[in-house]
């Protein structure tokens, strides 16, 4: 899965890599996909120290600008879509009003075609393989929560993101999506501190546990909390199982080169992500379940190599739907509170 042609078992790799492949198995799978063409764009690299007299700040750069714009619009769209739902449309359908906005906009290329889930499916009930994933006929229903997931690529740039809802009212649901607020400011904390990807995953689990709720992104194929998001050649790109083929492309070569320099470009809690942040974007999403009822959030956080704390890591965009939750009732999540429990020392 370099960033070339595929071999028919590169391309089947790939699929299986989109959701979440050890590091090793991507690294076979980016062998296997080897060839001769350019590399795409690279995320921002990081900058050593705190910015120079009159440098500009790190999140006005125009590359994060190109991943912010991408990410802003993947939001307007589930937010758009959202106030679409009705009782009797289905994840399908859901999944389809989101891929045609995001066309209509101009989005040619994406890292995943967009999901949808509705009812206990926002909290993976019984998900046992991949396939149970992607969009089903399930209907909503008054009353039922969903998950709007969706990946586009603009301009060559890439988002990931996810949107939870619930059509009418729902204080479980409620609850969930004011608990998140704790998870985020305990990652970026925990980052900015340079602990490993694994040891902060597990400190994750471990505030779950305390708000005495079940981890959902362990339901995921090797149980991953993030994955690093990039650039990719700008235009129309094939999709398989679901997955862009350029991006596909771009996660395997960053696994090889990984595999090589000891990271992985997807975060678990498992061996292979044991060691500290790699500067980069990461798309993160903790993902909180109670009996049947699932909420997360998914954005893109920014990792340097900067010695200033605040440059070292910060969340690419704090005017985002969930963040403007928590900032319009601070009393919601308390999650500064949550943060300092959750550290465990």
């Amino acid at each position: 899965m370099a960033r070339a042609g595929m071999t028919a078992a590169g391309v089947a790799a790939a699929g299986v890599a989109a959701v979440g492949l050890t590091a090793a198995g991507l690294a076979a799978a980016g062998r296997a996909a080897a060839g001769g063409a350019a590399t795409a764009p690279r995320a921002p690299s990081a900058r050593t120290g705190p910015p120079g007299p009159g440098a500009e700040p790190r999140h006005r750069s125009p590359e994060l600008r190109g991943f912010r714009e991408v990410q802003r619009l993947a939001y307007e769209c589930a937010e758009a879509v959202a106030a679409q739902l009705r009782p009797g449309v289905t994840e399908r359908e859901a999944a389809r009003m989101q891929r045609r906005y995001l066309a209509e906009r101009g989005v040619r290329d994406w890292f995943h075609l967009p999901f949808a889930w509705f009812g206990d499916r926002t909290a993976f009930a019984g998900f046992r393989h991949p396939l149970q994933f992607f969009p089903t006929d399930r209907r909503l229903e008054p009353g039922m929560p969903f998950i709007l997931d969706m990946a586009p690529v603009y301009r060559g740039y890439t988002a990931d993101i996810g949107y939870s809802g619930c059509l009418g009212p729902h204080p479980l649901h409620e609850k969930l999506l004011d608990d998140l607020a704790a998870h985020r400011a305990l990652i970026l904390e925990q980052v900015r501190e340079r602990r490993p990807l694994r040891e902060i995953y597990l400190a994750v689990d471990r505030l779950m546990v305390r708000q005495g709720y079940e981890n959902r992104h362990r339901a995921y194929p090797f149980g991953v909390i993030a994955h690093r998001v990039d650039r990719v050649r700008e235009g129309w790109s094939p999709t398989l199982f679901g997955f862009g083929l350029q991006s596909l492309k771009g996660l395997a070569g960053d696994a090889l080169r990984g595999h090589r320099e000891g990271w992985s470009p997807l975060w678990s809690p498992y061996r292979f992500s044991d060691h500290p942040p790699r500067p980069g974007l990461w798309a993160v999403e903790p993902h909180l379940g109670f009996r049947g009822t699932g909420a997360k959030f998914e954005e893109i956080l920014v990792v340097t190599d900067s010695r200033d704390p605040e440059e070292s890591a910060f969340w690419l965009d704090d005017d985002l739907p969930h963040v403007r939750r928590w900032q319009d009732c601070p009393e919601r999540g308390g999650q500064e509170r949550d943060s300092r429990e959750g550290k465990q020392r």
